[in-house]
C-alpha cells in the first residue's frame, strides 16, 4: 500500500487457466471514511460488465472473492479529494474444487476426489475445524454433512446476513516438527438467508366455516393454535371458525442453532394465493400494527413469533383468506438488529414477485355443509435482504 492519487481509476483482469478458478483476499487496506467517494468494485468476469461480486470500501467485512469462470476484475476508485494508504490484495487460482450447500439444520460439503488427486492429497485424510468429523467417502466424491452448529462452524453476522465458516484439511503424515509437503487447507463458507417468508390461508364461510393451510422456510412452519395458550395445534380439516373470531398464529424456525431470534416484519391477507399486491390487507407492516385487532405475543427475543388477529372477509371476493408473514432471522445477541428496533415506518416492499417458490399441500375445504377436496399450491419464500 501507497498515498494513491485523486481522481484515481484503475482496472485489474486476473485471468487463471482453463477450467481454473480466481481467489482473491484483501489482507491490507486503508480507504477515505467514505464508500461512495473512494472504493473497490470486484467483479465475476473479464470486464466490469459482468455480475458484481462485491464492492469493498473502508469499513467491508467481506473480503474474500471467488470467480465462477477463470476471469475476474477489480476496479478501484478515488474522488476529488482525501487520499489514504490504499489496499493489498492476493489471487490464486485452482480447479474447483467443491461445493457447500446449507440449511437452517445442516452443511453439506462435496469434494471432487478427482481434484484431491490432482493435487496429491488422500481421500481419507480430510477433516474440518473439528478433527472429529470425519466424511463419507463414494467413488467419486468426498461429503461432510453436519448439524450446522457443529464441527467447529464458526458463525458471523457479515453485511446483516448469518455467515458460518469452516476450515477442511488434509492430515500431515509426516513425522517430527516440520515437513515439506503442502497441506491442503480450503476455506468453507455458507451466507445464508436472512429473511423467510411463511404463508398460511383460512376460508371463510358465511356464516363462519373456514379452513387453514400452512408451513414455511428458513426453515419456518407457520401453524394455527386453538387458543392464546399456544399449547394446541389446530388439526382437523377443515378448521371452522366464525366472523369476527380470534384466530392464533406461531411462526416457528427450525434450526438447530439456538442463537437465533425470528421477528414478525410483514403479515398480509389476500383473497388470493398467487397475488399479494393487487388487494393486499396488511395485518402487520415493517413492524408495525396495521390491523386494530392485530396483536403480537412474541417477535424479536425468541426462536419462535406469536400473534392473534380476528378473521375477516374480503368483500366482492371468494371465501378464501391467504396469509403471507415474511420474518426476519437475527442474532440473538445483536441488540441493534432489525429484530430488535420494532416498528419502522417507511414504504413497503413488495412481498411476492421476486421470491422463489416451494410448494405445499392440503384440503379437504368444507363449502356450504358439502365437502369438496381440492389441492392447494402455497408459497414459501425465501430471499436475501439486510
Amino acid at each position: 500500500p501507497n498515498h494513491y492519487h485523486d481522481h484515481a481509476y484503475c482496472t485489474w483482469t486476473i485471468r487463471a487457466a482453463n477450467n481454473q478458478r480466481v481467489s482473491l483476499a484483501f489482507t491490507d487496506m486503508e480507504l477515505e471514511n467514505c464508500c461512495g467517494c473512494d472504493y473497490i468494485d470486484v467483479y465475476d468476469g473479464p470486464s466490469s460488465s459482468y455480475n458484481l461480486l462485491g464492492k469493498i470500501c473502508h469499513d467491508s467485512t467481506l473480503t474474500s472473492f471467488h470467480s465462477t469462470s477463470t476471469y475476474m476484475t477489480v476496479v478501484f476508485r478515488s474522488d476529488i479529494s482525501v487520499t489514504a494508504r490504499g489496499f493489498k490484495a492476493e489471487f490464486m487460482s485452482s480447479l474447483q474444487p467443491s461445493s457447500v450447500s446449507c440449511t437452517s439444520d445442516t452443511m453439506n460439503i462435496v469434494i471432487e476426489r478427482s481434484y484431491l488427486n490432482s493435487m496429491g492429497y488422500s481421500s481419507h485424510d480430510l477433516y474440518l475445524n473439528d478433527e472429529q468429523c470425519r466424511p463419507q467417502i463414494t467413488s467419486y466424491q468426498v461429503i461432510f454433512s453436519f448439524p450446522i452448529g457443529s464441527c467447529g462452524n464458526v458463525r458471523q453476522i457479515s453485511n446483516d446476513r448469518v455467515v458460518y465458516t469452516n476450515g477442511l484439511r488434509s492430515s500431515n503424515s509426516s513425522s517430527g516438527e516440520i515437513t515439506r509437503h503442502a497441506v491442503l487447507k480450503l476455506n468453507v463458507t455458507c451466507i445464508m438467508d436472512q429473511d423467510s417468508l411463511s404463508e398460511n390461508v383460512f376460508v371463510i364461510q358465511n356464516p363462519g366455516n373456514s379452513s387453514i393451510i400452512g408451513t414455511g422456510k428458513f426453515n419456518t412452519t407457520m401453524t394455527f393454535y386453538t387458543s392464546s395458550s399456544f399449547s394446541y395445534p389446530v388439526t382437523e380439516f377443515p378448521y371452522e371458525v366464525e366472523l369476527n373470531e380470534y384466530i392464533y398464529v406461531k411462526v416457528d424456525l427450525k434450526s438447530s442453532d439456538n442463537s437465533l431470534v425470528i421477528f414478525l416484519d410483514t403479515c398480509v391477507a389476500s383473497p388470493s394465493p398467487h397475488d399479494f399486491q393487487t388487494r393486499a390487507y396488511y395485518l402487520v407492516r415493517n413492524g408495525c400494527t396495521a390491523d386494530s385487532t392485530y396483536y403480537a405475543y412474541t417477535s424479536g427475543t425468541q426462536k419462535y413469533a406469536r400473534f392473534r388477529v380476528k378473521t375477516f372477509q374480503f368483500l366482492r371476493a371468494s371465501e378464501s383468506v391467504y396469509l403471507q408473514c415474511k420474518v426476519l432471522v437475527c442474532q440473538a445477541s445483536d441488540y441493534n438488529s432489525r429484530c430488535r428496533r420494532g416498528c419502522i415506518t417507511r414504504r413497503a416492499r413488495d412481498l411476492g414477485s421476486r421470491h422463489d417458490s416451494q410448494t405445499l399441500v392440503l384440503g379437504p375445504i368444507k363449502l356450504k355443509g358439502l365437502y369438496a377436496f381440492q389441492l392447494y399450491y402455497g408459497k414459501i419464500m425465501t430471499f436475501l435482504c439486510g
